[in-house]
């Protein structure tokens, strides 16, 4: 299957409507809104202004369709982004207008997060596919960092649409964003084939899609988790849970963070390790991007640091080196926190009550960037695999709501640096998390160049093959028509003249089997049938000594493998029969075999007439191949060195050296 490829037009077209979908998870919609994730879903009780029975349902199934609509309509993703673009925009136009709309709709708008996160996803696969690995990962990483914009614009405008202030600068975003799909939904009217992983096959594409809704459609069943019920459960009883006003949500969270981690498992190991990865690197973003906002009293300067990490993270995540700079800039940000938990003596909360600027300004930066740049670079190292979207969007999201929960259920030491907008743990977790994420992106990148290499040996492998059965198919047909015929020819009339005849009758058909073995594509047969009786590699030399050569060997045997000991021995007689033919009538051979421990040396001199050393260029360049190919071409594929030595009247030296494994 070819590489898909892509236009100038259609790259133009794909970052612009991804960039410009992605601003739409920076406008403050209903749901919590306040947290840097990249998915906002409640696993316990409901969304922030819902009520009502079929405003709870809608609010619980509304993702659930986005997803598993998103999943299946991957290849028309800029679709997806038209849609959560168009319901961001009725939103926020009624808002304007003071237009009063049903509960209910309110409830559809928590699908625009879903649909945005998969599509812009999608979109990142599709250009990193096409061989846009840069561009990719920018696209990529943007989306967790509009989303930390996001939290900023809730704070500061509220988070229901119709209420707060802004709400056109917001429309102005949301028709930015529906104009900005519109040429990529035109140019890839029929589909984006590149967003699908090559090879891969339907169960796989099947897999992804009910992991990622059923990932989301958890909602319900641990919202219906009440006390009572999760005591019973988990075995413990009602009271004992109710002691810390934090415990139900923690278990409720890892419940959470163990379906959706089996889920992630059955998609395959990258969807996990990437999924893993960007959830534990959102989960230690939260603490320190409230923190740096509260500080900052989410003046112009919040705004200027989020833009400016996203800037720096993006930087990163499209450059060559993304994995290990994703991983320093990650590390970067733990070393910020260790600073500021040092430097407040475990109290973060002062930077915000004392409206630290410069230190807010750096670590809203910091983290921004780390966020970005792994996300950035975990999209490279998943798409081979084709479940960027799936893995980073709904799979990601829940288990780092899952893990959010977890983390501040099981800390008791939490503190609300934000009053009224929810409880910051302390930085110790985020600063773990964040070197846990730091290792685990270095780690796909290592993953991910070990798999480009396998795949090269692989491809190279094949092309070799290929060729192979190639020049064979080529030779197959002169062959057959020419030489056969005559070996065959040889062997039926050269038995009716008996004594030399019918010793060359028999070699001719040995020759005729071997040769059709070869073009065949089996292992070409020596003369004779002649093999090592043995590995020993001594005894099969020695049995070359006659009154004109001379074999010196070890006392020991020497033992090679059967097949290298075959070749290794063909080269030797080849080098005998050249000295018989060439190197005069009264010439001799020596023949020294020496045992190397890692591997055998052997020498082959012969007192003979010797030639030019520009001879062997020279027969090889009129077909005669025998030292090219029995000799040289057999030492080669052993995966040894040979040398070959001569000049004329001073005789011929010819010494190689084959390892033992190869």
């Amino acid at each position: 299957m070819e590489e898909p490829t892509t236009t100038p037009a259609l790259r133009a077209a794909t970052v612009t409507a991804a960039l410009a979908a992605a601003v739409l998870l920076a406008v403050p919609l209903r749901g919590r809104g306040i947290m840097p994730l990249l998915l906002d879903v409640p696993l316990q009780g409901r969304p922030v202004g819902v009520s009502g029975a079929v405003d709870a349902a809608v609010a619980v199934g509304a993702p659930v369709v986005a997803v598993v609509a998103g999943l299946l309509a991957i290849r028309r993703w800029p679709w997806l982004l038209s849609a959560a673009a168009l319901l961001t925009l009725t939103a926020l136009l009624c808002g304007v207008a003071g237009v009063t709309t049903p509960e209910w709709f309110g409830s559809v708008l928590l699908a625009v997060r879903p649909l945005v996160v998969i599509g812009v996803f999608a979109a990142a696969q599709s250009l990193i596919r096409c061989g846009e690995v840069r561009l990719g990962a920018v696209v990529a990483g943007s989306c967790i960092g509009a989303a930390m914009i996001g939290s900023a614009s809730a704070l500061e405008y509220g988070f229901g649409a119709g209420r707060g202030g802004g709400l056109d600068w917001f429309a102005g975003l949301a028709v930015a964003a529906l104009a900005g799909t519109v040429p990529a939904g035109w140019l890839l009217r029929r589909g984006d084939a590149a967003v699908l992983p090559a090879g891969g096959s339907r169960g796989q594409r099947w897999r992804l899609v009910v992991a990622g809704g059923l990932a989301i459609a958890l909602t319900w069943p641990l919202g219906q988790l009440t006390s009572d019920r999760l005591s019973v459960l988990i075995g413990v009883s009602e009271s004992s849970l109710n002691r810390h006003q934090y415990a139900q949500s923690a278990v409720i969270g890892a419940i959470a963070l163990g379906i959706v981690a089996v889920l992630a498992a059955m998609t395959g190991p990258w969807s996990l390790g990437g999924a893993l990865t960007v959830a534990a690197v959102q989960v230690a973003a939260v603490a320190p991007m409230l923190l740096a906002l509260a500080s900052l009293r989410l003046g112009p300067a919040s705004w200027v640091a989020v833009l400016a990490g996203l800037a720096l993270g993006a930087t990163l995540a499209g450059s060559r080196w993304r994995y290990p700079l994703s991983a320093a800039v990650t590390v970067t940000a733990a070393v910020a926190l260790i600073i500021v938990s040092v430097a407040t003596s475990g109290q973060p909360g002062k930077l915000a009550e004392q409206e630290s600027v410069i230190p807010g300004v750096l670590l809203a930066v910091v983290v921004t960037a780390a966020a970005t740049a792994v996300v950035g670079a975990t999209a490279t190292a998943l798409t081979p695999a084709g479940v960027v979207p799936a893995a980073l969007g709904p799979l990601a999201g829940m288990l780092a709501i899952g893990g959010l929960q977890t983390v501040n259920g099981t800390n008791p030491r939490g503190t609300a640096i934000w009053s009224g907008y929810g409880r910051v743990a302390d930085l110790d977790v985020s600063i773990w998390l964040l070197l846990v994420a730091a290792a685990a992106v270095g780690g796909l990148g290592l993953a991910r160049q070990w798999a480009n290499r396998r795949a090269e040996r692989r491809l190279a492998e094949q092309i070799r093959r290929e060729a192979a059965e190639a020049e064979r198919n080529r030779l197959a047909r002169p062959i057959h028509d020419g030489v056969l015929q005559v070996l065959a020819l040889v062997q039926r009339h050269g038995a009716e003249l008996g004594g030399t005849g019918s010793q060359l009758a028999a070699l001719a058909g040995e020759q005729e089997v071997a040769l059709r073995s070869l073009l065949s594509g089996g292992a070409p047969t020596p003369p004779g049938n002649k093999q090592p009786a043995s590995d020993d590699l001594r005894t099969t030399l020695t049995a070359l000594a006659s009154a004109t050569v001379e074999v010196a060997a070890p006392a020991d045997p020497v033992p090679l493998p059967q097949p290298a000991a075959s070749e290794v021995t063909a080269v030797v007689e080849a080098a005998l029969d050249n000295v018989r033919r060439h190197a005069g009538p009264d010439a001799r051979a020596w023949v020294l075999l020496e045992d190397e421990g890692e591997g055998v040396r052997v020498t082959v001199r012969d007192n003979g007439v010797g030639f030019d050393p520009a001879r062997l260029a020279e027969a090889a360049g009129e077909g005669r191949l025998g030292v090219a190919q029995s000799i040289r071409g057999r030492v080669t594929d052993l995966g040894g060195t040979i040398d070959i030595h001569s000049r004329p009247g001073q005789g011929t030296e010819v010494e190689f050296w084959v390892p033992r494994k190869r």
